[in-house]
């Protein structure tokens, strides 16, 4: 390779990896510090969610939109952009005064950063087209992407502790300029000359049926979950959906083809990829808020507590990928699920412990990790392996958006189950004390952490209660859907042809 054309590509892998961290640290760091953005900006339990979920939907409404945009104006151009406006947008959110402010600043952050992240993608994969370079190049993305999620709540936390909690958002700006320049110097212009039309009508029908849901589950109990306009939401929700759905069985060059779900493989592995969302990265938000209101720690020692949970994800996938290769994925996939829920199990265990702390939770928390980790990579080499390379694109966008779509609603369907369990105990703790209403407004404070007119021992007791139901969801849902995705696959078909491959293996040893 030419001297000049080697020190262009390095540039450009380093403006992919410097991106992939933002936005890697971006995902995991911002949870570690949610108990104390909710305290000092003084937001409720609602706001934290939200917090997160306007990053995570917005960030689903632009991932399939932006490759189309990019492929047509330029990877580069939009590459550029997007660092620059993940830069501003994270400004907005390290100067916001209130909860308001930051919610929106994270959706606008959450709509740079899956633009960012699908340019970082595309701008490997134009700029690396030898197969060894490419496998070298996304491996070095990989690897600093998952330094980004595996020691972001530490990052995060430290950072909140020392420097004030304006500087896990504000960092972002120097990086953004960094970035910026690397990617100027370093990334090469591209297009599709055959650029497909952007699909403007499935991008806003699947936005807006996913924030009519997560805003029924999140704000359901205050509306009133029968109440006409709450209903009114959900029926929203179903018609953007029928809508989507209608418009990408109508459009030439759709963002979801229907048709991948037919292949066994990709649906299977597809299944796997909303059921790590249907457990472990949801419970990143909450975790941090077991460790800072149950268990009493700061923001460092609750950082440090959440590396159990995020560095497995980090050493264990060059296992897993050997898994997948000897294995095959039928199996490694749903059983990297299924640990994922033996994990949250251990943790409901360690969290009613009578002297419960990080090292009872520990366990549970490494398992988790590690079931992430033998799930992850193997998830996405799956669906984009498994359909035609000229639609390992759209494979890849599927996958990314069932992730986010999974998390969003997730995000409010734990907050819910924790709200309801802390419900649950003081229904039977202050029975016939107080009426209903009032049961609900004590639980919401409780399960946010604030203080209430309660004894200490009796909110305690029911926070931790309300978590174990937390734990008992995450559990039995992943182990339900590793079951799905086990199914889906093909069990049988894939047990037959192990066998069969292994008694080929037999005859031509004893031949």
């Amino acid at each position: 390779m030419p001297p000049l054309l080697s020190r262009k590509n390095t540039l450009a892998l380093l403006a992919a990896c410097l991106s992939s961290l933002m936005f890697g640290l971006e995902i995991s760091s911002v949870p570690a510090i949610l108990p104390t953005l909710e305290h000092l900006l003084g937001g409720d339990f609602k706001d934290i969610q939200w917090v997160m979920n306007a990053y995570t939907i917005a960030c689903t409404t632009v991932l399939m939109a932006t490759g189309t945009i990019a492929d047509r104006f330029g990877r580069k151009r939009v590459f550029v952009v997007s660092i620059a406006l993940f830069g501003v947008t994270s400004l907005l959110c390290g100067l916001a005064a209130n909860m308001a402010v930051l919610i929106a600043g994270r959706f606008l952050q959450g709509a740079s950063g899956g633009a960012m992240l699908i340019c970082q993608v595309a701008v490997l994969s134009h700029q690396f087209r030898q197969p060894r370079e490419r496998v070298n190049a996304f491996a070095a993305w990989g690897i600093i992407f998952g330094i980004g999620l595996g020691f972001g709540p530490i990052i995060g936390s430290a950072t909140a502790a020392l420097v004030g909690w304006q500087w896990v958002f504000l960092v972002h700006a120097p990086l953004a300029l960094a970035t910026i320049a690397l990617a100027a110097s370093g990334v090469s212009e591209s297009r599709d000359p055959h650029a497909q039309k952007l699909d403007a009508w499935g991008a806003a029908t699947l936005s807006l049926a996913l924030f009519g849901l997560a805003f029924y589950i999140t704000q359901g109990a205050d509306l009133g979950f029968t109440s006409l306009s709450a209903l009114g939401i959900v029926a929203m929700s179903a018609l953007c959906l029928i809508a989507f759905v209608v418009a990408e069985n109508m459009s030439a060059h759709p963002m979801f083809d229907f048709s991948v779900f037919r292949i066994r493989a990709f649906s299977g592995a597809l299944i796997g990829s909303a059921a790590m969302n249907f457990s472990f990265w949801p419970f990143m938000i909450y975790l941090p808020v077991y460790f800072h209101n149950a268990l009493c720690y700061d923001d460092l020692r609750a950082g440090l507590a959440l590396l159990a949970y995020t560095l497995p994800t980090l050493v264990v996938p060059p296992v897993a990928e050997r898994l997948a290769y000897r294995y095959r994925p039928v199996y490694v996939i749903p059983g990297g699920l299924f640990t994922i829920g033996v994990g949250f199990f251990l943790m409901r265990i360690g969290s009613v412990a009578e002297r419960a702390s990080w090292i009872t939770m520990l366990p549970g928390c490494v398992i988790a990790g590690v079931g992430l980790g033998l799930t992850n990579t193997t998830v996405t080499n799956t669906t984009t392996g498994a359909v035609p390379s000229a639609r390992a694109g759209m494979a890849s966008g599927i996958d990314m958006s069932a992730r986010m779509i999974a998390l969003a609603i997730n995000i409010a369907l734990m907050g819910f189950v924790l709200v309801a369990g802390v419900d649950a105990s003081l229904s039977r703790t202050l029975a016939g004390a107080h009426d209903a209403a009032q049961i609900h407004a004590l639980s919401v404070a409780i399960a946010a952490g604030h203080s209430v007119a309660l004894d200490q021992k009796t909110a305690h007791d029911a926070l931790v209660r309300g978590f174990g139901w937390v734990m008992l969801y995450g559990g039995a849902g992943v182990w339900i859907l590793a079951a799905a995705s086990f199914l889906t696959f093909g069990a049988a078909a894939s047990l037959r042809q192990h066998g069969e491959a292994q008694a080929t293996t037999r005859a031509q040893c004893a031949d």
